[in-house]
């Protein structure tokens, strides 16, 4: 009989242990959670410090690499309104100087007449937009219906929409084979002026 008690007054007893052991994890589960996530975010704030005071050192790197386009189409307007079409096989922007963008086989084409528009090309560019100027070397080929010609270097102001070259020149006109050693195209290319040591041979059916 005593037994019999004894064994069933212990199971209140084992409960009671379990409840308190219980009770006990979620205290501890309690505090551990709090001081987990605030664990967590002291390691988010460490790593955002860390980006930001390192991210200076890297921008430099990053400035060095050069930006890249590949057969890049530019369109603009000089400030008469007249259009100008620049294209390239490549356009790399100078890491030393953001408003440089140096082109490979550059063409660069006015707009002047839709039927014959004047086509510059050249096997390199150098184009600066902050200072509006395009410089063509290498190779230069100028042409529009009955004209060719062929010079070292070329400079083409995209405000003024002139284009002029310093470098001696030599091609076939409307009045036959001209040589000079400067020339500029003006007015929507319906002026072509040539200067220093200009010769010219004159072409049978040509000339007024």
């Amino acid at each position: 009989m005593t037994e019999s008690l004894l064994h069933h007054g212990s199971r209140p007893s084992h409960e009671a242990m379990s409840w308190r052991r219980r009770s006990q994890r979620v205290r501890l589960l309690r505090r551990l959670l709090p001081a987990l996530i605030g664990v967590i975010l002291l390691g988010l704030a460490g790593y955002v410090a860390v980006a930001a005071l390192s991210g200076p050192g890297t921008r430099p790197v990053e400035a060095q690499t050069p930006i890249q386009l590949v057969k890049p189409k530019f369109v603009g307007q000089d400030r008469r309104g007249r259009a100008f079409t620049l294209t390239a096989q490549t356009a790399t922007r100078d890491p030393a100087d953001y408003d440089r963008v140096l082109l490979d086989r550059p063409v660069l084409v006015l707009n002047r007449d839709p039927q014959e528009p004047i086509r510059v090309s050249a096997l390199k560019g150098d184009f600066n937009e902050s200072e509006h100027l395009l410089k063509l070397s290498g190779d230069v080929r100028l042409s529009s219906g009955d004209i060719s010609f062929a010079t070292g270097a070329s400079r083409f102001d995209t405000l003024l929409g002139e284009l002029v070259g310093d470098g001696a020149i030599q091609g076939v006109g409307s009045l036959g084979e001209i040589i000079a050693k400067s020339y500029g195209v003006y007015d929507r290319g319906d002026r072509l002026v040539f200067g220093g040591g200009v010769r010219t041979r004159l072409e049978p059916g040509t000339g007024p």
